[in-house]
């Protein structure tokens, strides 16, 4: 009995370090969003002074190697931070089938 709420201290101290993680990765997640929009926004505003077709101003500018780097840190963080919201399950789930088996132990 005693491992088992050991578990579930154990968890539920996962789960609060995995809370924090959601917090971080969140902010994260809005920067490198907000970095990469302004700088395509620059780049199809620059793309727009030199004359560059509207209709191919958004393939060239994201395929600008900065542009591209800017994307793929915001696809990163996107997946840090989804990560983080399925620990955080994960761990609710443990949680439950510890306290069932706790309940059972009691009701035998």
């Amino acid at each position: 009995m005693n491992e088992l709420m050991d578990e579930i201290n154990l968890k539920r101290q996962q789960m609060h370090e995995a809370l924090r993680q959601i917090k971080i990765r969140g902010r994260e997640r809005a920067q490198t969003e907000k970095d990469y929009r302004v700088a395509l926004r620059a780049e199809y505003l620059k793309e727009r002074d030199k004359g560059t077709p509207v209709t191919i101003i958004s393939d060239i500018c994201r395929g600008s190697p900065s542009i591209a780097a800017l994307k793929f840190e915001r696809d990163v963080a996107d997946s840090l931070y989804f990560s983080a919201c399925e620990a955080v399950n994960v761990y609710k789930r443990e949680l439950t089938i510890l306290e069932n088996q706790i309940n059972r132990e009691w009701n035998s």
